[in-house]
């Protein structure tokens, strides 16, 4: 198998005959996923996102510093949660993706520390743009009310309006963009 960075993948110099498993049918995921957004509307009547997530760690992270001026802040109270920010079921939501992940990657053999990267850049070159991108993303999501997830999954598969303008939007950027950054890959 062959990755952007040419690492051989295997888990360790022991484990010289583990041989990384294929990667699933793109199309079986997609469907896979559609049942997971169908089962989390069904049991908790909202769709999947994790903007939210990330924002009960931060009133959580406020509410250590000064509680007084933390239930004052409009945006910090909604995720308050009765003293209880931590409590935010999209946090479990997080926790489960990053644990399922760390799991499918172990059973197919495809747990390793490397930078993925194209050969025209170098790994911290590659770091300091994912962590400006990933800013950028998550400003973003703030502004916009929504990640990426609750966009395009959510929005799409209700067809919201928004959320179909915005996965358009989306593919088009890439597409666009792509032609600019593509160098750095190939």
């Amino acid at each position: 198998m062959n990755t952007l960075t040419h690492a051989p993948l295997r888990t360790s110099a022991v484990a010289d005959k583990a041989v990384a498993k294929a990667f699933m049918n793109p199309y079986l995921a997609g469907f896979l996923l559609g049942l997971v957004l169908l089962t989390t509307y069904v049991v908790t009547g909202r769709g999947l996102g994790a903007t939210a997530g990330f924002a009960a760690v931060a009133t959580w992270l406020a509410g250590i510093v000064d509680v007084e001026h933390m239930q004052q802040s409009l945006v910090h109270l909604k995720y308050w949660n009765d003293g209880q920010p931590l409590l935010n079921w999209t946090l479990f939501l997080l926790v489960g993706a990053l644990a399922g992940a760390a799991l499918s990657g172990w059973q197919a053999n495809r747990i390793r520390l490397t930078t993925e990267r194209g050969p025209r850049i170098t790994d911290r070159q590659r770091l300091v743009l994912a962590f400006v991108g990933g800013f950028i993303a998550a400003f973003g999501a703030k502004l916009a009310k929504g990640c990426t997830s609750g966009q395009a999954l959510t929005g799409s598969a209700a067809l919201n309006v928004s959320g179909l303008v915005f996965l358009g939007a989306v593919f088009l950027a890439a597409f666009i963009v792509a032609q600019f950054v593509r160098k750095e890959w190939l």
